[in-house]
């Protein structure tokens, strides 16, 4: 299965991307879904940056969802919805994590979040990974029809709308 990055999906669908990235920089907290060893989902807190044309997210030394990611990449995150009428939309997509192991990309990719505003560095060892897309969505309501935005890699964006 083919990966995109964070710009190949934006270049791929830019209004559903767009609105995605919209929803994730309304807050700092979010979902990830990671697999357990046992095969089992678990949810964790997490947050996300966008730098450099990727999606990146970090983790405490030894923290089961790095361990999950390192053992499984399969991922999914949720933009949590803080807003209940969900009028800009409710964000999730789905990819595979890729560790960061090197320490001078770490450092760049922390100094570059750094530079854009977004994050600061952690105050220790940290996990970093960076996401590639394999799907996302977009939720809205718009008065009584429920409006979703998709994209799948190596396919078209699509709206569904339902009543």
């Amino acid at each position: 299965m083919d990966m995109s990055s964070w710009n190949d999906f934006a270049a791929a669908a830019p209004e559903l991307a767009a609105g995605v990235k919209g929803r994730f920089d309304a807050h700092k907290h979010h979902l990830l879904a990671t697999v357990r060893k046992d095969g089992s989902p678990r949810i964790s807190g997490t947050e996300t940056v966008f730098v450099e044309g990727e999606l990146w997210l970090g983790s405490m030394p030894d923290a089961r969802k790095a361990r999950d990611l390192q053992r499984d990449p399969r991922l999914a995150l949720h933009a949590a919805p803080i807003d209940l009428e969900l009028a800009d939309g409710d964000a999730k997509l789905s990819g595979r994590a890729v560790e960061i192991t090197d320490e001078a990309e770490k450092e760049a990719v922390m100094a570059a979040s750094v530079e854009s505003g977004q994050d600061q560095p952690p105050p220790g060892p940290f996990h970093l990974f960076r996401v590639d897309i394999t799907e996302a969505a977009l939720v809205r309501v718009r008065g009584d029809l429920l409006v979703v935005d998709s994209w799948r890699e190596g396919e078209a964006p699509r709206r569904t709308e339902r009543r």
